[in-house]
């Protein structure tokens, strides 16, 4: 079976956005059993991530980490044709990536117990970022 869903999803903003149960839905409505899915985002100033799901404060210091490792407006990049978050949202989005691949088991994403899919948003404003799945398996 090859299953491919696409999503739209409003970010507020720079931040993380749990994704997982909206994958996890689209996995069980079509019937999906056991497989792979791989998620993809397509775009260059946002990336996806697999983090811990239980405490808040694990997204807050990651971050403030990010903030400290990659600057808006540093002077180190010529690129802001969209403002000083431009390219500190595109070194993230490289740093973090933006497609993953995880298994599925009894028509659920096989995460670990405190493992939760994210969409980081990197850049200060909101926007409108296209998210697609793919299945394969049975």
């Amino acid at each position: 079976m090859f299953l491919r869903g696409e999503w739209e999803i409003q970010t507020p903003g720079r931040g993380l956005q749990r994704v997982d149960p909206l994958i996890g839905v689209w996995l069980r409505e079509r019937g999906a059993r056991e497989g792979v899915a791989h998620i993809f985002l397509h775009h260059t100033s946002a990336s996806l991530i697999i983090c811990e799901n239980a405490d808040p404060q694990v997204l807050a210091d990651l971050e403030a980490f990010f903030a400290r490792l990659v600057r808006d407006g540093d002077p180190l990049f010529g690129h802001d044709q969209e403002g000083p978050d431009d390219m500190p949202a595109h070194v993230r989005s490289v740093l973090t990536g933006s497609a993953l691949t995880v298994p599925v088991r009894s028509s659920r994403l096989d995460l670990g117990t405190w493992q939760g899919i994210y969409l980081w948003e990197h850049r200060r404003s909101p926007h409108r970022r296209r998210l697609s799945a793919s299945f394969l398996g049975e």
